[in-house]
This record gives C-alpha cells, structure tokens and sequence, in this order.
C-alpha cells in the first residue's frame, strides 16, 4: 500500500514538473513549456491583473519546488525535463501585462532571453538546493522581465 501511494506521489512530482510532459518535447524543451504556459494562460478567462494570476504564479511556485525537486538528483541538479519553472517564470513575465498578441509575444522572448542568459543576480539562484534552485532563478527572470516590460509599457505606451 505504501510502494502504491509513493509511486502515485512520483507519477504527481514527474507530470507537474516535467509541465505536464512539456518536459518530454524532443527538442527545446524550455521553449516548448514556456510557450505552451503563454498559450494556456491567453486562453484562460483571467485578466492579467487578478488574482488568479497571481495565485498560479504563488501557488504553482510553491508546487513547482516540490515537483521539479523529485526530479532532481545529485547527478543532474537541474534536468532538463524539469521545465515547471518555466511555466512560473513566464507566467510571472505576464503579470500586469495587456492580455494581447504582441505583448504576450514580447513576454514569451523576453522571458526567453532572461532564462537563457540569466543576468547577475538571477543567476546566484540556481545555487539554490534541489527544487528551490529550479524554480527560483526562473521566478526571478520573469518578475525582472514583467518590470522590464511594464516599465517600456507605461513609457511609451500610457
């Protein structure tokens, strides 16, 4: 009974970290899982100011440090099937944004562009243990990119 409900919690941990199989894409993992979040979250009826936006970026953070920390391991700290923090961190890049075409485009690359080049001091998070690193230099990235954007919005686009 105790095997059943630990592989049942394993089976939970792999499909939310892995972005529901997102993980799993052939190529560009990362990239698949954070444009699939974008996709999800235009077809969500919320608005990028309520908050229901703000508890899937908290709560699914919190999940995600979890989930991605049962796919993590000595030997592969941050394994690329791990992509929840992807999910957070673009859904985090939304935040406040207009829910429109090219400002969800503008987040998807900008998001992209932080992941990947990962400025000081984002790239001190992932030191960060197990989960915890996974998720938290990802976090950061999009909050960095939602001001980032927010900022070029309230500038040129009152």
């Amino acid at each position: 009974m105790i095997q059943h409900c630990q592989a049942g919690v394993g089976r939970v941990g792999w499909l939310l970290g892995s972005g529901m199989g997102c993980g799993r894409a052939p190529v560009a993992p990362a990239t698949v899982a954070s444009f699939a979040a974008v996709a999800l979250y235009y077809f969500l009826p919320i608005s990028e100011d309520s908050i229901a936006l703000y508890l899937m970026v908290g709560v699914g953070f919190v999940l995600g440090v979890w989930a991605t920390g049962t796919l993590s391991t000595a030997g592969d700290p941050d394994p690329s099937v791990a992509v929840m923090d992807e999910v957070i961190g673009m859904w985090a890049t939304c935040l406040l944004l207009p829910k429109s075409i090219p400002w969800l485009v503008a987040a998807f690359l900008c998001f992209r562009i932080l992941d990947v080049v990962k400025p000081w001091p984002i790239n001190r998070l992932e030191r960060l243990p197990g989960g915890l690193g996974i998720m938290a230099d990802d976090l950061a990235a999009g909050l960095v990119g939602a001001l980032i954007l927010n900022g070029l919005r309230m500038a040129f686009f009152p």
